[in-house]
């Protein structure tokens, strides 16, 4: 069982930033691919970004925030970060931590191919 716990949410304007954290507990060195997801009122969860340990922690990120967000993570801590500069106001959403054992490129954006969820964070942000 791995246990993931999120904080950093916030209300923010747009334009502003905000660093989510995850730390991660219990079996982590399994947690192969960690990555966030979100989900806003009415809508499906979606993927955020992910990175992978295995290759030098190489990160994918959505078309939507690419150039915005950066993950990041620090194995010492099984801690990962969302750092999310230039908010938008259709950047609100509820963001969940996740991960996997997985460590299959391919699959890294699909919401069932992920073992583990945190409760989620809220991050709005207003326009």
């Amino acid at each position: 069982q791995v246990q993931l716990v999120e904080s950093g949410g916030g209300l923010v304007q747009a334009g502003d930033s905000l660093r989510l954290s995850c730390a991660a507990s219990g079996r982590t060195f399994s947690s192969y691919t960690m990555g966030w997801f979100r989900q806003a009122p009415g809508k499906e969860r979606e993927f955020v970004a992910a990175t992978i340990s295995w290759n030098g922690g190489r990160t994918y990120y959505a078309d939507s925030v690419k150039g915005r967000f950066t993950i990041s993570r620090d194995n010492a801590k099984n801690t990962v970060y969302l750092q999310m500069n230039s908010l938008k106001p259709e950047d609100t959403a509820v963001y969940y931590c996740t991960t996997r054992r997985s460590a299959t490129i391919a699959t890294i954006r699909r919401r069932d191919e992920y073992d583990y969820w945190g409760q989620g964070t809220q991050v709005t942000v207003s326009s």
